[in-house]
């Protein structure tokens, strides 16, 4: 099954504008995750201006929904997001 990065960039005040949104964020994640589809996700830090979604389905369409969905997207705290495939070459499974 082939895996995907979903990359998001963020605003300069993520970190002080997303805790209105989190908890939705957090169970459209979750949901994605316990689904199979979603391995891992998290922000960059240091400065936190990025986050990484690795996926892990054979529809990427399912990473494009979910980003359209994010109330992260939607509410203006994601600049820009982008999908691509990632050949994984250790690790996975």
């Amino acid at each position: 099954m082939p895996y995907y990065v979903l990359e998001y960039t963020l605003v300069d005040d993520y970190e002080k504008r997303r805790a209105p949104l989190r908890e939705e964020h957090l169970a459209l994640a979750l949901a994605a995750h316990e689904r199979g589809d979603l391995v891992l996700a998290g922000a960059l830090a240091e400065p936190t201006d990025r986050a990484l979604l690795v996926w892990k389905t054979d529809d990427p369409s399912a990473v494009e929904d979910f980003a359209e969905r994010d109330p992260y997207v939607r509410e203006g705290l994601v600049t820009r997001w982008t999908v691509r495939p990632w050949t994984v070459v250790i690790g996975g499974g």
